[in-house]
Formats: structure tokens, sequence, C-alpha cells
């Protein structure tokens, strides 16, 4: 039978094993770092019930379908596309869809891998007391001579790229999942003792109201699109790495179940980075809407005019690379099954071959907070004019192949691939589940896709 195929790199020795892995690849900076700096940018509340609302119709809905396509394939994005095409009776060239998936997952974890490199770093400096005492102006310029030295970037991004690929390169069952089963119970247990902290230490009635209290006046439409295109790039969709996960997942495991599950623990992370986040931001009369430098900036501030900000700071930078740590390992597996299925190379050399590329490619990030920091490739665009290179990958694997790839996948299982198909790899009732699974991936999902990426083919 068709949806019996094995894979030849192994399977998750369980369906928790696979919802600890795939969570792990949807918590990551974009939970952590991301999240709760565009919910004080964007309004507090209203964003967050937005998000929310994006999760469960976006996210979810398509979540489902990368799962099931690559447990029906059982290979790599690349590989599953092409053979389920071919199933269905349409053109093997859909493999486009899965480059688009990998190809962005490289990208996305060059950059990735320099930022982790700055939570690697803050770790030793949080832990050896460097902000303890610190004026806002001292952390400033403690950031930005960090980031104005290309050789201390390199040597982070470095470390945490080998971090990456020790892991991928032990396997499936001996790297992914030993690795996915001691950081992500860590990682929860550390950020509930980040929020019992910030309940004590910090304005924690002040930031509820702000998290949970809508302020819909606020809420622009620009703010709409930023919740869509954080729900999704948050569940790690459309870049390879949950249909490379769903290939490894045994068949008996409910696929609604198992995504639904990731969706509710990754949003709890991002909800509770941001309860742990600012309480401490309001105590200290800072500005919840900080951007980026909410993280490495304003906190280190926070946490060094606190008691035990020490300890906990340093928690708060171990939470953050262990978040980073389990998404790249899930953003550089497809490209290395891709390797293994389609040039016979070993996984432990694919791996090295993969993140020596990345790692290569990461220099652009790199350079791009110093050397070439006025360096603007696209300056002829207006939108670009201030876009590094860092920017850039940032803005094309986000705004235009992450939403790219995901509406592939959507119109590819409910308009390529046959109903009998999609109905026995989910699973789903035909009662109520399976027809609204259907009708969301069918209209409502490629639609609210769609509307993100022509926003931001527009921005050009």
């Amino acid at each position: 039978m068709v949806s019996r195929r094995q894979s030849i790199h192994g399977e998750w020795s369980s369906r928790w094993a696979f919802i600890l892995a795939a969570t792990g690849s949807a918590v990551g900076l974009g939970n952590i770092w991301k999240f709760p700096y565009m919910t004080g940018e964007n309004g507090g509340g209203a964003f967050v019930l937005v998000y929310l609302l994006c999760v469960a119709v976006i996210g979810i809905p398509i979540m489902m379908a990368e799962t099931m396509l690559g447990r029906r394939g059982r290979q790599s994005p690349i590989n599953t596309m092409q053979t389920l095409a071919i199933e269905a009776g349409h053109t093997p060239r859909w493999h486009f869809v899965g480059w688009i998936g990998v190809l962005a997952g490289f990208l996305i974890l060059s950059y990735y891998s320099v930022i982790a490199g700055w939570a690697l770093a803050y770790v030793l400096r949080t832990g050896t007391g460097v902000f303890t005492g610190a004026t806002a102006d001292g952390v400033e310029a403690i950031f930005s001579d960090f980031v104005s030295n290309p050789e201390s970037l390199l040597g982070w991004h470095t470390l945490f790229m080998a971090m990456t690929m020790i892991v991928v390169a032990r396997g499936v069952q001996g790297g992914l999942e030993k690795a996915v089963k001691f950081l992500m119970p860590g990682l929860f247990i550390i950020l509930v003792v980040l929020v019992g902290y910030a309940m004590n230490a910090g304005e924690f009635a002040q930031a509820m109201r702000y998290l949970f209290s809508p302020s819909f006046e606020n809420l622009s439409p620009e703010a709409i699109l930023a919740a869509m295109g954080q729900a999704f790039f948050s569940l790690s969709l459309g870049m390879g790495a949950i249909m490379v996960y769903g290939s490894y997942l045994p068949h008996d495991a409910s696929i609604a179940g198992t995504s639904v599950r990731i969706a509710i623990a990754d949003t709890l992370v991002a909800v509770l980075a941001g309860m742990a986040i600012f309480p401490l931001v309001f105590a200290h009369n800072l500005e919840p809407g900080a951007g980026p430098g909410l993280i490495f900036q304003t906190l280190p501030l926070v946490f060094g005019h606190m008691p035990g900000g020490v300890v906990f700071g340093t928690l708060f930078f171990v939470l953050l690379v262990f978040a980073a740590w389990t998404s790249s390992i899930s953003l550089i597996e497809p490209a290395v099954a891709y390797l293994v299925e389609n040039r016979g190379v070993r996984r432990s050399n694919a791996a090295v071959i993969v993140a020596g590329a990345c790692w290569a490619l990461g220099l652009l990030t790199v350079l791009s907070f110093n050397v070439w920091s006025d360096v603007h490739p696209l300056g002829m665009f207006e939108t670009f004019k201030d876009k590094t290179p860092f920017d850039l990958l940032d803005y094309l694997t986000s705004n235009i192949m992450l939403p790219l790839g995901g509406f592939m996948i959507a119109i590819f299982s409910v308009w390529i691939m046959s109903r009998d198909a999609s109905r026995d790899e989910l699973d789903l009732h035909e009662g109520w589940e399976y027809p609204a699974w259907r009708f969301l991936v069918r209209y409502v999902t490629p639609v609210a896709v769609v509307t993100i990426f022509l926003n931001a083919i527009d921005a050009i």
C-alpha cells in the first residue's frame, strides 16, 4: 500500500517524540525573541488575539497538510513532493515546492545561527555579571561593541553551527530525538521558573493587562498582517522542517491530534515568554515596543538591576539558546536528508557539507552588523533602501518564501492530492472533521496566505 512507505532515515520512537521534535522546531527565536517585541510594537492584547486566531485558522490546517504530505511521501521534501505528484497523476515538477522549503530553511539558518550566537555570548556575559549595575548607555555600548566586532560574531556563529551539525549528524533517534527529549523539557522548566520570577519581581498585573486586554484602536492592517506572518513563521511552516519531521512519524499517530498539541505548545511558549518579559520591562518603566533590542539591550539592563538578576538572566539566555537549537536542527535536516537520498552521502558527511555551506552564507549576516552595515544591495528600491544583506534574507524568507511554500502546500494537499489519499492519511471522520479541514485548506487558508504574500510584493 502506498501509504506504508518507509523512510530510509528511520522513525521517531513514538508520537510524543514527534510532538517534542516538531514543537522544538516551531519553538525558537520567533517565540521568545520575535513574538514579545512584535506584541509590544503592535498594541499588546489585540495583536495576541489576532495571532491566536491565525494559528487556529491558518497554522494548524497547514501544519496538518504539511505533516500529512511528509508522512505519505516518507522522504525529503523535494522527493516527497515529486513522488506524491506522480502518485496523483500530475507533473513531477511539483518538487519545486520542496526546493522552496529546503532553500528557505537553509537561508533562515544562515542568519538564525548568527543571532543564536548572540544568545550564547549573552549566557556568558550575564553569568559573569557583566550587566550588574550597568546603565542603559552602558548596556547599549556593550551590545554595540559586541555586534561591531566581526571576529567575535564569527566565533559564536561557528560554535552554534557546530552544535547543530553534531546533533543532526547522529541521525533521527540517536541525534534529533535524544536532543529534543532533553532540550524541550528543559526549555519549559526554565520558562516556568522565569514566569514565577516575573510574578514576584515585576509588574505582573500590568503586564497581564497589556498582553490580554485587547486594544483594537491600535490594531492596524499592518499589525494584522504581521500577526498572520508571525503565526506562519513561529510554527515553522513552509520551510520543509515539518514535512521532513512528518516523514519520520509512525503511521498510527494522529496527525490532527499531534498538530493541535504542537500549535498549543508553541503558542504557550510565546505567551509565557511575554509573561516572563513584560512584567520586568514595566517594573523598570521601559518601552515594551523596543523592537529586537528588547532582548539584547532592554532585558540585560533589567536583569542587571534586579535581585537574583545574574542567575535568572543567565537562565533566560540559556532558554533562548535551547529554543534556537531545537529549531536549527529542523532547519538543516531537510537539506541533509536530500543529500543522503539523492547523492548517497553518509549522514555525518551530509551534515558537515550543509552546515559548512550554511556557515559560509552566514558571513553575510555577520558582516551586516559591522563592516557592511552601510551596504544596501537593493537600495534603488524605496522599500529596501536601508536593508542590509541580513535584512534582505529575513525579508525574502519570512515574507515571500514561507508564505509561497505554505500556499503551494495548501493547494497541493486539496486540489492535487486525491480526496481518498488525504482522508486516508489524516484519518479524520467524514462527519465534520475532514470536511472542516478541507474547507479551511481549500479556501480560507490560501486566501489568508495570498494576502500576506501580495502585501509583501506590493511593499516592493
